[in-house]
């Protein structure tokens, strides 16, 4: 069975399976016996999706929505698997993201730029296609209802240019995707959240990633929703510290110099050293080697990011 935690107004968070325990956050919002799923992993999640429908009472005919909210594969690789078991929904995204989502060639292949290609076959498997009689494109502020419930997008660029976040009329809520960083909960102290901005490859921006910081902190959300991982609150703290260490960050690529060999290397050593100086400053309980191994795979992908984004302000480009 699934790792399932269930919070207020039927919204939950279930574990994706990816990679390790409570890395991956799919979001389900149930409302009268219709369900919206936010995000879906990878491949191998579906099968998470599915049992936690029934854990629930659902079935796969009672979701009428797949949210995403971008396209990158740890939250959209299973989207044409999902869809194929969800006969009466309809796929949600951001309009940059409609083309690879009907067709994922290029997607995959930035992928595997990434990752390589046994590794991205490995972690994804094949990407399937979405039929685009069933996708609803989800421009700035437009909604969608669920049983009458209204979900309202909102174009979020910083990580990505194809990041929506969805404010919940319901709850007031709002589902971030990875706009507002990453909180991982074995890092939760005396029920404090903590949050860290992601700049993984290749679209990171830190003006946009401020601006869409605002726009979620203004929506003045009890919650917010991070896909990892699950629920954090005291929204305004949080959004002061993301900018904070979206300065952080780019100042750090602006600092690391040209690209030559060791470049990468200074990358990866200043967000350690980013990464430990909120350790102290927040009291984590996990000792410092454990707070490096947990963030080990966002350390490197973040560096790669950052690399990118200031290979672009050399070039002139945006």
């Amino acid at each position: 069975m699934s790792d399932i935690i269930d919070y207020e107004y039927g919204i939950s968070a279930v574990d994706s399976g990816y990679l390790r325990p409570r890395l991956d956050a799919i979001h389900l919002i149930v409302e009268m016996g219709r369900a919206a799923v936010i995000d879906c992993g990878v491949n191998s999640s579906v099968q998470h999706i599915l049992q936690a429908l029934q854990a629930k009472g659902l079935r796969a005919a009672d979701v009428d929505y797949l949210i995403l909210t971008h396209i990158h594969l740890d939250h959209a690789g299973g989207a044409g698997l999902l869809m194929s078991q969800l006969p009466n929904a309809q796929l949600t995204v951001h309009p940059r993201g409609t083309r690879h989502i009907i067709d994922p060639a290029k997607l995959i292949e930035g992928t595997i730029a990434v990752y390589g290609e046994k590794h991205t076959r490995e972690l994804y498997g094949d990407i399937r296609p979405v039929d685009a009689a069933r996708i609803i494109e989800t421009p700035h502020e437009s909604t969608i209802t669920l049983n009458g419930r209204e979900l309202t997008f909102f174009d979020t660029p910083g990580h990505a240019r194809h990041h929506v976040s969805v404010r919940d009329a319901k709850s007031g809520h709002v589902f971030a995707g990875d706009t507002f960083g990453l909180s991982y909960r074995e890092l939760d102290c005396h029920g404090r959240q903590f949050v860290l901005p992601t700049s993984s490859p290749v679209q990171f921006d830190p003006l946009a990633a401020h601006r869409s910081v605002d726009l979620i902190a203004g929506l003045k959300p009890a919650a917010v929703y991070v896909t990892h991982y699950g629920q954090v609150r005291g929204v305004a703290r949080l959004a002061a510290d993301m900018h904070r260490l979206i300065d952080a960050y780019a100042g750090l690529a602006r600092s690391a110099g040209g690209a030559d060999a060791s470049r990468h290397a200074r990358l990866k050593a200043g967000l350690t050293d980013i990464i430990l100086c909120e350790a102290a400053r927040h009291g984590w309980t996990l000792a410092p080697q454990a707070v490096i191994d947990l963030f080990a795979g966002d350390i490197e992908l973040n560096a790669q990011g950052l690399a990118i984004w200031i290979d672009s302000q050399s070039a002139g480009r945006t």
